[in-house]
């Protein structure tokens, strides 16, 4: 009887894998590219419990057991890089998150549809400029000698401020320049969202006397309520990591004790350092963190009755 079932189940899937043949093909590229490269370098995740040595490779190379997480708990340092990385990915997450819903939502009441769509490719824009291009206009537009910010104001009376060397300064300016350059990218997805929102809502609440607030509130955000809190989970699942690119493009060494993520921590002691082995403890040790978040964020939407990632 067990087996009648089993082969009942196969042939069932077997139809229907055989009726979206063209959907699985279609698939393959991105199964093909994460094999690649997201779990076949898993197998280096080793080295981290490792003496790595290069003449010797992954395999030759002695185990040393949790010695490098000894030694990385030890690092007075380490905690310090721990407190950045944490700290800039929750305003990031309280300021950089919340930004591209509210910036959806105005799209999404325009009522100009060609003002709109030029709204939207200028805002989409930054997202495909290099952090290296946008840390050079920030050099240029702070500089304290040359720059536009201090030139306005000196006009004023003020003395000039040296904004990317000034530890005050260097938070605010990660988050503003981030949602600057993301934040029209990333409302495409809530935007989408809206549009598979059933008119008929709007309609009905409008012939309820609902104002235009009002259907923000209570059929908008309810419509894309799913999509926000899955990648509220995603995001939640990345809380350690800040980026590499645009936080090395604006670090220097007056900005270092507030600037320097896990990201640059690895770059500078295990690339330049030559340190193979405490660079992957550092960066399996974040890996973890964000694995516990993604998990716990996950299972805090199913008690909540909520749509997870799975």
């Amino acid at each position: 009887m067990a087996s009648e079932m089993a082969r009942s189940k196969t042939q069932l899937a077997l139809r229907y894998i055989n009726k979206k043949k063209y959907l699985y093909i279609l698939l393959i590229p991105a199964v093909v590219y994460f094999l690649i490269f997201n779990y076949v370098p898993m197998y280096g995740i080793i080295i981290a419990f490792k003496d790595f040595n290069f003449s010797k490779g992954i395999v030759g190379s002695p185990w040393i057991g949790f010695e490098n997480f000894r030694y990385m708990f030890g690092l007075s340092d380490f905690y310090t890089v721990f407190w950045n990385s944490l700290y800039l990915s929750f305003l990031r997450l309280v300021f950089g998150f919340p930004f591209p819903i509210l910036l959806a939502l105005l799209l999404n009441e325009m009522r100009n549809r060609t003002y709109q769509r030029i709204t939207q490719t200028i805002i989409y824009l930054p997202h495909f400029i290099s952090w290296v291009v946008i840390g050079g206009i920030l050099v240029n537009f702070l500089s304290p000698s040359w720059g536009v910010v201090n030139i306005f104001l000196k006009q004023f009376g003020f003395e000039p401020v040296f904004f990317l060397a000034d530890t005050n300064y260097f938070r605010p300016l990660v988050i503003l320049s981030s949602m600057w350059k993301e934040s029209g990218w990333e409302s495409i997805l809530y935007l989408a969202a809206m549009v598979g929102i059933n008119t008929e809502l709007y309609e009905a609440a409008s012939i309820d006397g609902a104002n235009r607030f009002q259907r923000i509130l209570n059929v908008t955000l309810p419509g894309i309520k799913s999509t926000i809190i899955i990648l509220l989970i995603l995001r939640l699942g990345h809380i350690m990591g800040n980026g590499f690119e645009q936080i090395f493009v604006l670090q220097n060494p007056l900005n270092l004790s507030v600037s320097e993520v896990f990201e640059t921590y690895v770059y500078r002691v295990g690339l330049i350092g030559g340190r193979f082995s405490f660079g992957t403890t550092v960066g399996l040790f974040t890996s973890v963190i964000g694995l516990i978040f993604l998990l716990a964020s996950n299972q805090i939407a199913k008690w909540m009755k909520e749509d997870g990632i799975w």
